[in-house]
């Protein structure tokens, strides 16, 4: 894992952005090394931060050219089959100094040009120039698990895995986009090509970019797809189970290569527990597995779960005790955070992360498992929900919804209600929801009269993921792989890892795994009335502990609500009464603190404000 940054210009640039100081503002991203090439016609720079894992000699080190010295590349993530890929462009007559899965994807790209990335099978985010086409090449892996930020202006083309090394170029204005913030209140992150700042882009998931630097010409594309269900009976149960547990056996082992030593992230849930039995049949290593508890706080705390696991396959296992007092943690993670995000359970990610960085370079995680087989709660209600939406009159449903907007925020089922007055895309489009359109009009108050340019409502953002030919469940999904797991889940992960310079890697995001999931397997198998992961259940039963709750759906959470009554909550108060009143209208957050106090159910909206305010103030960031 490592941190990128670079860029490209028309013209010679006489006034040099500070590359270096933009490079090691990512140092937590690659402590091992550093370097920085600049072209010689002074048009393009590329930097890198190095965290070593494969190939750990100074050949590895990047940027990285070619033989020929007209390709030069920076490269952030793994190539999990470039030993496979290396021994294929071998044959073909490719040469290799390095054992690097860097110097692969230099030679894959001289070898098929742009169409080497249906070649890839990793999690990736990289920069290549090719001088002789005076171009520059960036791509983004197919589930978005490495980030790749950039902006497009005045005949340049700047980029960087994370928003503080652009930042880091005073150049860069520090205002919000409005519309983004918007985004931000809904769903609690940022999605897609959307960032908090003006003038800021975000690659999105499965797509490549190239700039020309003769015509100024930024071109991108989506290169890979989420496959459409075959709608045929195919393979039985049976071959499905047994084809899951053959590709996350191969996935595992693919990911378990490293010259560093590698633990696994176990939570106690279905996901990570079956990534930690399918390294145990791999791996002819004792396996390390990490887990952080919570001790007294019940359904929170997956140190006992975890355990049953680690002792059922005999693994070492390390537990994290944390404690509330992590409330110290909340401006550092702002810090850390480039866009802010709402998920509280960054903190006990960034615990666990700090304990297996102790022992463990790499780390194997669980993510992606829910995405792809129904694992959320409300899949289960879908079908409910659908039956009834087709029983009751739309002109019903409509005033259902109008009467939910005028319930107190904070009173369950609100959102669900006001979902429920449209059609199933707009049902989907409203789960989980922060802050309703209403609502969010409500808290933008003082800034609103200015205007929310190019305003896309985040309902119809999310909706718009949903397609006609798709089942209620494959829409649900497939929009939730598009929206929540890249924007929110894996981008909690990757800050949080990153800030104690760990990689984490996703079997589950395989690929090929991905493609079994939303191409072949059923709506049956997945979630419906026979619950939730059905398929994966299936392997459970075979490779888990037989007394192990697989139906049990927890992750590593923090139990907010209960913190919210010690000094989180006194923190988050302070925070909120003293945010820049520009932004959020002061008698709305006072509503919601007095709701919260009345034991309305606020504490996550409480702390997407409050992560806002300390990240807008760790960066001065103007409206």
């Amino acid at each position: 894992m490592c941190g990128i940054v670079g860029v490209a210009s028309v013209l010679p640039m006489v006034h040099r952005p500070p590359l270096e100081a933009m490079r090691d503002a990512m140092r937590h991203r690659g402590p091992d090394d550093a370097g920085l090439h600049w072209s010689a016609d002074g048009r393009v720079a590329l930097a890198h931060r190095r965290l070593s894992i494969i190939d750990l000699s100074p050949l590895g080190h990047q940027p990285m050219a070619d033989p020929s010295g007209e390709l030069w590349i920076v490269f952030n993530g793994e190539i999990y089959n470039y030993r496979e890929l290396k021994a294929e462009l071998a044959g073909l007559g490719h040469r290799f100094r390095s054992a690097s899965d860097t110097e692969v994807i230099l030679e894959a790209y001289r070898r098929w040009g742009l169409e080497c990335l249906s070649r890839l099978n990793g999690m990736f985010a990289f920069a290549l120039y090719d001088a002789p086409a005076r171009r520059l090449f960036l791509a983004r892996d197919r589930a978005g698990e490495k980030p790749l930020f950039y902006s497009h202006a005045q005949g340049r083309l700047t980029f960087a895995s994370e928003l503080k090394a652009m930042m880091a170029d005073g150049s860069l204005e520090r205002r919000l986009d409005l519309a983004s913030l918007d985004f931000y209140l809904a769903y609690g992150y940022v999605p897609h090509d959307r960032c908090i700042l003006r003038g800021v882009h975000k690659l999105p998931q499965a797509h490549a970019m190239t700039y020309e630097l003769e015509t100024d010409r930024l071109s991108s594309w989506r290169y890979w797809r989420l496959p459409e269900p075959t709608g045929r009976a195919g393979a039985s149960d049976e071959e499905l189970s047994e084809e899951l547990e053959r590709l996350l056996a191969d996935s595992v082992r693919m990911r378990l290569i490293a010259d560093v030593p590698v633990g696994i992230l176990l939570s106690g849930g279905l996901d990570s527990s079956l990534v930690t039995a399918a390294a145990a049949e791999v791996s002819s290593s004792p396996l390390k597995t990490f887990t952080v508890s919570f001790p007294g706080h019940g359904e929170y705390d997956e140190g006992p779960y975890a355990r049953l696991v680690a002792d059922y396959l005999g693994t070492e296992h390390v537990e994290l005790v944390a404690e509330p007092a992590t409330v110290e943690l909340l401006p550092e993670l702002a810090r850390q955070y480039d866009e802010p995000i709402a998920d509280h359970s960054m903190v006990p990610t960034y615990l666990v992360s700090k304990q297996i960085r102790t022992g463990a370079t790499v780390a194997l995680g669980g993510d992606g498992g829910d995405e792809l087989f129904g694992g959320y709660p409300y899949y289960s209600w879908l079908g409910t929900i659908e039956k009834w939406r087709r029983r009751l009159p739309s002109w019903l449903r409509r005033l259902g919804g109008r009467m939910a907007g005028h319930v107190p925020m904070g009173l369950r089922g609100r959102n669900y209600l006001i979902g429920f007055s449209g059609d199933n895309a707009w049902g989907i489009a409203h789960a989980n929801m922060h802050f309703d359109e209403a609502w969010r009009r409500k808290l933008l108050a003082p800034v609103l009269p200015e205007g929310i340019e190019d305003a896309e409502a985040p309902e119809r953002f999310k909706a718009g993921l949903c397609r006609a030919d798709r089942s209620l469940l494959a829409n649900a999904t497939a929009a939730d792989f598009q929206s929540y797991l890249v924007d929110d889940i894996l981008v909690k992960v990757d800050r949080a890892s990153m800030l104690c310079s760990l990689e984490v890697r996703a079997p589950w995001l395989d690929h090929r795994i991905v493609e079994l999931a939303f191409g072949r397997v059923p709506d049956r198998l997945r979630a419906g009335q026979a619950g939730r992961k059905v398929l994966p259940r299936t392997l459970g039963e075979r490779m888990l502990p037989p007394n192990m709750d697989l139906r049990r759906k927890r992750g590593f959470m923090i139990p907010l609500a209960r913190w919210l009554g010690g000094q989180w909550g006194g923190f988050i108060q302070d925070v909120l009464c003293n945010a820049e009143p520009r932004i959020f209208d002061r008698a709305a957050v006072e509503g919601l603190l007095a709701g919260q106090r009345r034991g309305l159910v606020n504490e996550h909206r409480l702390f997407a404000l409050a992560m806002f305010e300390l990240w807008r103030r760790e960066y001065q960031v103007e409206v």
